[in-house]
């Protein structure tokens, strides 16, 4: 215990203050998850075939986006500055927030966050505003995807563990989600600012080679693969501290999927003896907190890499709106 103690502190703090580390995150959560796995006793055949199999279809998501992006580079810039210009870019930035958390929901949350990389690439906007709305839209997409099994692998397991039909989340934690998308959205229209005028003209950015591409699919793969051992690999202290906790609790508690994978511990943390209420808690705090920081959800780590938004930059914005959505939605849960 003393070991993934000392693991969780490095991988929280680590990102923060090594720029090595910073530049090199995925290499760093690999070895940290290899770490965690061994150090727990979780480190088996099976753990290896599933942190080898898991990132495989989202890698192939990430290198196709990324091959059709190459291919088809002009026609795309022009349809999103297109649509950019006949809503008004405000308008546009909200919309897109909103539309990408809803869709994520059927089109999974990897290929919304794809889309969103290709329309912010084009969009003329300065950094601090690029990464207002990667952060916004990520935090849309990841709430947003659990509506559904379809959406994004935790939903997928809290449907199988209580064995319910496709419909469920939509109707226990919707009135709740919908909400927060469309406040990311409005969030998006008053704190993003396009660039106007001549400097609104974004120079042609170079198409990345293809070994460019392969080289960040390969990212994606490695950092996957890191967070499969790394949830798992803290399964025990999880168990050990975490399960039977008081709703109340586990909401706040859940805020470490900020960095763990939110899917293993929705797997550990849900149980069909819960009540409703309690589900819906155990949810909220993890599919929340999964946007504050870059390794907290699918999403992130893509647009973080294809963006280079480094840890500190999705942080400083990040934390400060997870945080305030958390108490928010506590105080809608359990003030009632």
């Amino acid at each position: 215990m003393i070991g993934l103690m000392i693991i969780l502190l490095l991988v929280l703090f680590l990102p923060f203050s090594v720029k090595t580390i910073e530049h090199n995150l995925e290499i760093f959560l690999f070895t940290m998850g290899l770490a965690a796995a061994t150090i727990s006793g979780t480190m088996d055949r099976q753990l290896i075939e599933k942190a080898v199999t898991d990132p495989i279809n989202i890698t192939l998501a990430v290198l196709a986006a990324g091959l059709l992006a190459k291919w088809f580079k002009a026609e795309l810039e022009k349809s999103i500055l297109w649509s950019s210009r006949f809503l008004s870019p405000r308008l546009f930035f909200g919309l897109t927030v909103v539309f990408l958390g809803l869709a994520s929901s059927m089109i999974t949350a990897i290929i919304a966050a794809l889309i969103l990389v290709m329309m912010i690439k084009v969009l003329p906007l300065d950094r601090r505003s690029e990464v207002r709305f990667t952060i916004l839209a990520c935090f849309s997409i990841g709430i947003g995807a659990a509506l559904t099994p379809m959406g994004e692998p935790l939903a997928t397991i809290t449907i199988s563990r209580l064995d319910k039909d496709f419909f469920y989340l939509w109707r226990l934690i919707g009135k709740e989600v919908l909400p927060a998308i469309t406040i990311y959205g409005v969030m998006s229209m008053i704190l993003v600012r396009p660039i106007v005028g001549k400097k609104a003209l974004k120079s042609a950015s170079r198409p990345e080679s293809y070994e460019e591409i392969a080289v960040r699919s390969f990212k994606i793969y490695l950092f996957v693969m890191g967070l499969t051992f790394l949830g798992h690999g803290f399964e025990p202290l999880i168990k050990a501290y975490v399960i039977g906790l008081s709703p109340r609790l586990l909401y706040w508690i859940n805020m470490i999927s900020a960095i763990l994978d939110n899917a293993t511990l929705a797997a550990a943390e849900i149980s069909p003896a819960m009540e409703s209420g309690t589900i819906k808690a155990v949810l909220l705090g993890l599919v929340i907190s999964g946007g504050m920081l870059v390794p907290g959800n699918i999403p992130n780590i893509i647009a973080a890499g294809k963006l280079n938004i480094t840890s500190k930059e999705w942080a400083a914005f990040g934390v400060p709106v997870g945080l305030v959505t958390m108490f928010l939605y506590y105080i809608v849960l359990f003030s009632r």
